[in-house]
């Protein structure tokens, strides 16, 4: 039986990306940070000086993603994402990234490259795959969906100690939550592959779950679909 592909979506900060690593180091699937993916050609174009007072300029952005090549690379027991072959994974969480991520994913050449790498990745099965369009748009005949959301102030919280932790002493708390709510509206408000909920997905409100709890169940799910499978 080909393995089960599981796609996670949902709001920025609610855990997708650890909830989609752990799930795949339990059940030795393959992880893909889609999210990374979009920070990655964030920071290509903030290096190539395509944002200005008065936005990014998207046409010179399209115009230069054939020079753009991502791929993740496994370094002990951490996936790095790479950028033209650098290592860009600290860089890309910066909430300077997070600041412009959004315009960059809204493109519709940015998405139309992306998901036909993303499809590719997944071809084979046993995917655990995270972002904001993956069961809508990348994914719609994944196994398993999952909608991923927690109280905003919890998700701003979290976010906040992760940059702290980082070293981003000068980050204010209302700084992250306007980020956030910028990044939420943007995301559910695109023309391009919004953030939604699929009828057919799995809420998984991990406001007052820990990281194990969620875990559990969400593995609870995969084995469930397994086992119905064999």
């Amino acid at each position: 039986m080909k393995a089960i592909n599981v796609a996670i979506d949902g709001y920025s900060s609610c855990g997708k990306s650890t909830l989609a690593k752990n799930l795949a180091k339990l059940r030795g699937f393959i992880y893909i940070d889609t999210g990374a993916m979009y920070r990655a050609v964030t920071l290509f174009a903030m290096r190539q000086g395509l944002f200005s007072d008065i936005g990014l300029d998207e046409s010179q952005l399209v115009s230069l993603l054939r020079d753009v090549t991502i791929t993740f690379a496994r370094k002990g027991d951490f996936v790095r994402t790479m950028l033209n072959g650098e290592d860009v994974e600290d860089e890309i969480r910066s909430l300077e990234v997070s600041n412009h991520v959004s315009q960059v994913s809204k493109i519709k050449a940015v998405r139309s490259k992306l998901k036909l790498l993303q499809q590719e990745m997944a071809k084979s099965g046993g995917v655990v795959m995270d972002g904001r369009d993956i069961g809508s748009a990348v994914l719609p005949d994944a196994e398993l969906k999952i909608f991923m959301t927690a109280d905003p102030e919890v998700r701003a919280k979290r976010r906040f100690d992760e940059l702290v932790a980082k070293g981003s002493g000068d980050i204010s708390m209302e700084d992250v939550k306007a980020n956030l709510e910028k990044r939420d509206h943007i995301d559910t408000h695109r023309t391009e592959d919004p953030l939604i909920q699929v009828d057919d997905a799995r809420v998984l409100d991990n406001t007052n779950l820990s990281r194990n709890e969620q875990l559990s169940l969400v593995n609870s799910w995969v084995e469930s679909i397994v086992s119905r499978a064999r």
